[in-house]
This record gives structure tokens, sequence and C-alpha cells, in this order.
């Protein structure tokens, strides 16, 4: 058995030595409700793991214990792939139960010591996924007891298979999760099938769709930013937020929550306006063009948490960078949210430029991918791809950044994120 609560065992992981990932979880709302964790060494030298001790899929645990699993997932669960070795460890101790699905794999040996082990961790509150199940074997009907979510691949799986298999775990009580999703048409059989969640490159590498309107409020928003944009007096502001009563709502309700930290409540648009300034104006319209149109408040859209973690990414970047000219921080943060405005309107990002008025360097990021707010952006949507070495490395290299400094900001990102929006959305 693996115990890595010893000194000796902490010192053999070097915890910053790995990019991270992660994937997002959807419920049939389309609602974020997990994450799939995804670990891997740096690109640049071998990442400091005595093999002989720990297994890969142990040193993945170990890192997310370490680096506390609270920031990386937020208000969500973190799914978490670990093998043989791994379950007959103790190093879940340093997970939060509430917080973690353990994914096993179909074909995991169901040895009596595994079987054993898998209770005792289900008793203590651990939840298991299990993943890749492609038929109703001895196998799988051994650990079902413990599962509390299947997740089946959406990737070569025969139809007919599928729909004998789904009522069948439904019937168990067991939540599905449709995995390996990478078309509009495997979401829609999924959908059919009644898989309950849903995972894969469809939502986690958005896609322009076309025949997209904005709604009233997305007009109204895109409007407010060219007037703040464009240096509008306040008056005319106010006149604007006015003619959208859910804008005018949530802009009160954002000035009173803790993110903005007003002394005293704040009743009026006017006194809203002034006090959040054009910085954090500009800031809040930008996120809220993201929430889901009239469901604002009661949703986390995937989209939602990529634009602001995206935007949050390359604004830290630029001041570890330029950390004399705020203003360049200022400038990187609305490169990283407008970036995936192609994708939440529907339509080519030359256009989105014709109707938001931006600096020349700000249109070459988006457009080009060039200069180097570009620079940042490639590298932010480098790490999101989760590409290889032969992508990071020159990256990495051109901006003369340690592999660990970005693993810190990277983490500084998701949880700011999760932070800004509970009051955003």
């Amino acid at each position: 058995m693996i115990d890595l609560s010893s000194n000796e065992s902490s010192r053999n992981v070097r915890v910053r030595e790995f990019y991270l990932g992660r994937q997002p979880i959807l419920d049939r709302n389309g609602i974020l409700s997990g994450y799939e964790l995804l670990f891997r060494n740096a690109p640049v030298g071998p990442a400091q793991i005595d093999t002989s001790a720990l297994s890969a899929t142990s040193a993945v645990i170990a890192h997310a214990s370490q680096l506390g699993l609270e920031r990386v997932v937020g208000d969500a669960v973190g799914f978490v792939n670990v093998d043989a070795d791994a379950i007959m460890s103790d190093i879940f101790g340093f997970l939060p139960r509430e917080k973690t699905v353990l994914e096993i794999v179909e074909t995991l040996p169901a040895t009596p010591a595994v079987l054993a082990r898998m209770s005792d961790l289900a008793s203590h509150g651990f939840r298991f996924a299990l993943v890749d199940v492609r038929g109703d074997t001895a196998q799988v009907q051994a650990m079902l007891p413990m599962i509390e979510y299947v997740k089946m691949s959406m990737q070569g799986a025969a139809p007919e298979a599928m729909a004998k298999l789904t009522p069948r775990f439904k019937r168990d009580g067991k939540k599905l999760i449709a995995e390996k999703v990478e078309t509009r048409e495997e979401f829609k059989a999924a959908l059919d099938l009644g898989f309950d969640y849903f995972q894969g490159f469809y939502f986690a590498r958005p896609v322009i769709m076309s025949g997209k309107k904005l709604s009233p409020s997305q007009l109204a928003l895109v409007e407010l930013m060219s007037l703040v944009t464009s240096d509008a007096d306040n008056p005319e502001i106010e006149r604007a937020i006015k003619r959208d009563v859910s804008l005018a709502l949530n802009l009160l309700r954002l000035v009173n929550t803790p993110a903005v930290g007003a002394r005293q409540r704040i009743d009026s648009l006017s006194q809203a306006v002034a006090i959040l300034g054009r910085r954090q104006l500009q800031r809040w319209l930008q996120i809220m063009l993201y929430a889901e149109p009239g469901k604002r408040g009661s949703t986390m859209t995937p989209l939602l948490m990529l634009a602001t973690t995206r935007g949050r990414m390359l604004e830290l970047l630029a001041q570890k960078l330029r950390p004399a000219h705020r203003h360049v921080a200022d400038i990187a943060f609305t490169v990283g949210i407008m970036s995936l405005m192609d994708t939440l309107f529907g339509m080519p990002m030359a256009e989105i430029m014709t109707q938001i008025p931006v600096s020349e360097e700000v249109s070459d990021a988006l457009l080009y991918r060039a200069g180097f707010y570009g620079d940042l952006l490639k590298l932010a949507e480098s790490i999101e791809r989760m590409d290889g070495e032969e992508v990071l490395i020159p990256a990495l290299h051109d901006l003369a950044m340690a592999t660990h400094e970005l693993v810190e900001l990277e983490l500084a990102a998701f949880e700011w994120s999760d932070n800004v929006v509970r009051y955003a959305a």
C-alpha cells in the first residue's frame, strides 16, 4: 500500500512541474456540474516522480490534493482518474470527498481486495464513476453496487447496445454520463438515450453555431460597451442601462456584493456607475455578455466559465510580464474575454470588430493572434487544448516564463473565475 503522508513521499512529488486541464461536464440543461481533471507533466524537463513508489495515476491524486481541489473546481465536482495502485493507496485522505468522484475503468480487475477497498472508500463518503462501459459484464456487475456514475463513450459505440445498456443502468439508479461527445448529432443522440450528463470537445471547444441571434439583453450590453469604450458621459450610460430592466437590476445587485465592497447599500444607478468606475463597468459588461439570457443567477455556462478564466489568465500573464503597466493587464483581460465573442454571437470576429470599437493592437490579437496580446491569447488557447510540448515550449520560451509560474497563474485564474461568475451570472 502506498502512503503519501510521510515527508519522504512528499519530497518525491514536485507538484509544480505539471500542467492542469479541465474538461467540463454539463447536465441536460447545459449547466456546469463538474470537471474531469486532466494532469500531465510539464513540457520542460521530466517531472520528479519516483515511479518505483508512485504510479502515474497516484501522482495525479497527489497533485490534486496538494493544489487544493476546491481551488480548481470551485462549486463543481472534480472527476479524477484512478488505477489499481491508487485505489489501494492511502492518499485519498487528502481529497475533499464531497468534491471528489473517483473514476475507474471498466477493465480494472474486480479482485476481492479491490472491491473491499472500494466498499471501504464508499463508506467514508467517496463516490465512484465507472468509465468506458461497453457491456453489462460480470466485472461491471461486481463493481456496480459502489458506483454512482456510469460513463459511456459516444465514439465507436453501437446504437443498439447503447439503447439496451442505458435503461438497464437507469433502473439501478445510476447517473449516466455521455463522454467524447464531439458533434451536435452525438449530443442529440445522448439526450434521446436519457443520459444525465455530457462531456466532450463539443462543449470544451465551443464552435460557432450558424443562425444565432443576439437577445435584446445582449444587444443592450454591446451598445453599453460601445458607450463605455467611446468615453460617453455617465448620464448617457445610465439612460442606456435603464432601457433594460434586467441590466439595471443586475448592476445594482453587483455593486451591493462583497466583490465590489461598497461601504453602504447602493440604490441608484448613478451611484452604481460612479462606484464601479469605467474600468470595472466595462469588465462587468464583458462578463455579463456570456451569462445565459433569461437564466442569470441560476446557471454557470461553460462558455461563461471559459471566457472569464481566459480573460483573467491573460490579465495575470500581462501583470507578470509587464508589471509596471497596469493598462496592459486591462487590455489583456479585454482580449481574453472578447476572444470568444464569435462563438457567443455566432458571427465572424471581423464583423464584431465593426460593432465594438477597439484599438488596433486588440483587433490584431483577436483577428490574427498577432502582437504581444496575440501571443498571450495563443498560449492560453494552447493550455485549454492541452497541446503538446512542441507548441507549449516555444510559447513559454518566447514569453521568457517558467513552467511553475504558468501553473500558479492558471490556478489563480480558475479560482477567480469561479468567484466572479457567482456574482456576474
